[in-house]
Parts: structure tokens; sequence; C-alpha cells
């Protein structure tokens, strides 16, 4: 164990040692590769945000129950039950006939017009404010809703729900779209380095293979190379970040201000940061694993 752990601090010194002496190249690798894994990371970002709004101001959809003005009393029990027991309510309020009247005359324009009608004409009507709930689902409740013994009509108020449930989507998409090519990216970066490395250390590890050794012992301070690049492009994209959040969160304060309310740009939580800058390590690493595998079989002792 302690030869094994001797070995790998031997490397990493190595790459530490590397990284140093190419420390303008090594910057600007690292550079690329911040702006590179920003990109997902401020989109990723932007779209938890912008659920962070719909939960803040409420978006819940609506579904309005109108009553069948012939409904039996049983019927009308039966209905209210059904809305309790439904999956997805988070509040229900019956509006009378008389109720749903006045709200009416109170509309600018036309209270003249109902003083004119002879009997109330509105029927009794329950309205459910439902939780977060799929677009699907509550098509699916609306339609057996309408189905029950004294219900004349159900009117589903969900074309919000669906416009932000199709951006969401196609927001998470191209975001993954736009992951992947930039991942592929990073990798080819760290490929070309540590390619160059090799070239660079071609006879150095001629003598080590010389000397006995092993595949194992000479690869190991590339990948740790790799993964030191990757790892350190991570951090720099998450700075990008910050830096950005914090110019953006100016405007967006001030926007907020002028409608009555406090808003900003929140950063991504610990645990995703954390995940960014592992994940950057690793496609460093893959980098440096392709790039040796594919060159230091060339290399081979005079």
């Amino acid at each position: 164990m302690r030869v094994w752990i001797s070995q790998h601090t031997q490397a990493l010194r190595a790459a530490l040692r590397k990284l140093a002496a190419q420390r303008a190249s090594n910057l600007l690798n690292v550079l690329a590769m911040g702006i590179a894994l920003a990109l997902p990371a401020g989109g990723y970002t932007l779209v938890m945000n912008l659920q962070s709004v719909a939960q803040r101001f409420s978006l819940e959809p609506q579904m309005s129950v109108f009553l069948d003005p012939l409904a039996k009393p049983a019927e009308r029990e039966a209905i209210e039950r059904r809305l309790k027991s439904a999956p997805g309510v988070a509040a229900l309020r019956f509006v009378s006939r008389e109720e749903a009247l006045k709200d009416l005359r109170r509309t600018e324009g036309l209270a003249e017009s109902l003083a004119a009608l002879n009997q109330n004409p509105l029927p009794d009507a329950w309205v459910v404010r439902l939780g977060p709930i799929p677009p699907e689902a509550l098509e699916t409740l609306a339609a057996e809703l309408g189905k029950l013994p004294g219900v004349g009509q159900v009117q589903v108020d969900s074309a919000w729900a669906r416009r932000l449930a199709a951006m969401m989507a196609i927001g998470r998409l191209g975001l993954a779209v736009l992951a992947a090519l930039l991942a592929a990216g990073l990798v080819a970066v760290t490929f070309n380095t540590i390619r160059l490395q090799i070239l660079t250390q071609r006879e150095e590890i001629e003598v080590c293979k010389l000397l006995g050794a092993t595949d194992a012992y000479i690869r190991r301070p590339f990948y740790y190379l790799g993964a030191l690049q990757g790892l350190a492009g991570g951090l720099t994209s998450l700075a990008i970040l910050a830096g950005s959040l914090v110019l953006l969160n100016r405007g967006v304060r001030t926007l907020a201000q002028s409608y009555g309310s406090s808003f900003e740009l929140a950063f991504l939580p610990l645990g995703d940061a954390l995940a960014v800058a592992a994940f950057a390590g690793l496609l460093g690493w893959l980098g440096a694993y392709l790039s040796v595998s594919r060159y230091l079989l060339e290399i081979e002792p005079r």
C-alpha cells in the first residue's frame, strides 16, 4: 500500500512540475476549457433560476368545474368528494352562481348588460388550484371529471403549463447537446496537450523503458496532468460563471425592483458546482488516457 501511495505521489509531483514548466501554454488551455464549460454550466444555471421563478410566483395551473344547473345534491356531493381525492389538487374553492354574478358585475362595462338579464345565467362552479402536475396528467384529470354526472363543463387553464414544459424540455435538450459537444472539445484539447508532452519527452520515455520502467509508471504522470488540467478548467468555469452572475444581478435586481419584487440569479448549489469540477477532471483524464494509449505504444527503445 505504501509503495502504491508513493508511486502516485511521485506521479502527481511530476504532473505539477510539467504544469509549472509550461505555464503560459497550460494557462491558455485551462482558460479555453473554462470558457467551454462555462457555457453549459451557465445554461443550466439559467434553467434552474427559471424554475425558481415559476415556483416563486406560484404558477400552478387552475381548473374550473362548472356544475349542471339540474345536478342533484347527491351528484354535487360526489363531485366534491372526487375533487378532494384527485391527485395533484392543492386547493378547492366553491363559487356559487350568485357570487360569480357579483364578481362579473364588478367588471367594467358589464354591469349595465347584466342588469338587463331577468335571471342569473351562471352556474355554480368549483375552482381547483393544482400543484405541480404534467400537462398530460392535467388533461387526463379534466377528461375524467367531465364525465361525472352533474358536471356541465370543465375548463382548464393549462396553456402556460404546456408552454413552460415545452420551453424547459427544449432548454434541457439544447443544453445536453451543447454539453456533449463541448465535452468532446475538452477531451480533444487534453488529447492534443498530452500528445505534445509525449513527443517532447520521447527520449526520456525511451530511457525509462530501457531501465525497465513499466507502462503504468510512465503513463501515470500524464493521467494526472490531464486530470489536473481538466479540474483547473472546471474551477475556472465556475469562477467565470460566478463573475458573470455578479454583473448580471445588478441589472436583474433593478428590473425586479421596478416590479416591486426582489429577485436575483442564484449560483449553482454546492453539490452541482463540485460535480462540474469533478466532471471536468474526468474529461481531462479521459483525454489523457486516449492520447497515452495512442502514442505511447509508438515509442520503443532503440
